[in-house]
């Protein structure tokens, strides 16, 4: 499984798998590219007609992933599984990869900017620890210069806690928008579904 751009990088993947697996008897693959995964490729490489390519793709799919391609190598050991068992071994591969390499969201936060006295710098340290924002940079000069990223929605009230945390004695200025991965579970997804 890897991230991809373009189907030039899936078909590099596709490729680069095979030539490892040369001996291998099947190494199917799906993959699906843009925002809206206008592109989407499956293939059964010599598999019975839809048991591999599909059930690995509509996995990709049930997990909302994108631009991202999966290729499962099968080697032949002596027993026929029939189109189910085929079918489950495809999907049942490429969720447990999923599983193991873990999923993340793209989230777009801004970045701002923080100076802050030398004496707030633990306060503020603990502040944002506790409300799961990471530091980016620190600078030091006659003040501290804190750098974070948070997301433009949250912004407002976020500085107004920062107001009563540290009694409205800081500066703040914001800088451009950063995409940043946030590890996703599916505890979340499932509280998420569950809401809407």
């Amino acid at each position: 499984m890897e991230r991809i751009t373009s189907e030039d990088q899936a078909k590099h993947f596709i490729q680069t798998i095979t030539k490892a697996n040369e001996k291998a008897n099947h190494n199917c693959f799906a993959y699906m590219l843009g925002d809206t995964d206008q592109t989407q490729r499956e293939s059964d490489n010599g598999e019975p007609s839809g048991t591999a390519g599909v059930p690995i793709l509509e996995v990709l799919k049930k997990n909302e992933l994108h631009n991202v391609i999966a290729v499962v190598t099968r080697y032949f050991g002596g027993i026929k599984l029939g189109a189910g068992g085929i079918i489950r071994a495809y999907s049942n591969a490429t969720s447990t990869t999923i599983d193991q390499l873990g999923i993340v969201n793209l989230v777009t936060k801004k970045e701002l900017f923080l100076t802050i006295d030398y004496n707030q710098f633990d306060k503020l340290k603990y502040f944002l620890s506790t409300h799961d924002v990471p530091i980016e940079d620190v600078g030091y000069t006659d003040k501290i210069k804190v750098t974070i990223a948070v997301e433009e929605v949250n912004i407002p009230p976020f500085i107004q806690k920062l107001k009563d945390l540290l009694s409205d004695q800081f500066d703040y200025s914001s800088g451009q928008n950063k995409i940043f991965e946030v590890p996703f579970s599916r505890e979340e997804r499932q509280q998420e579904e569950n809401e809407s």
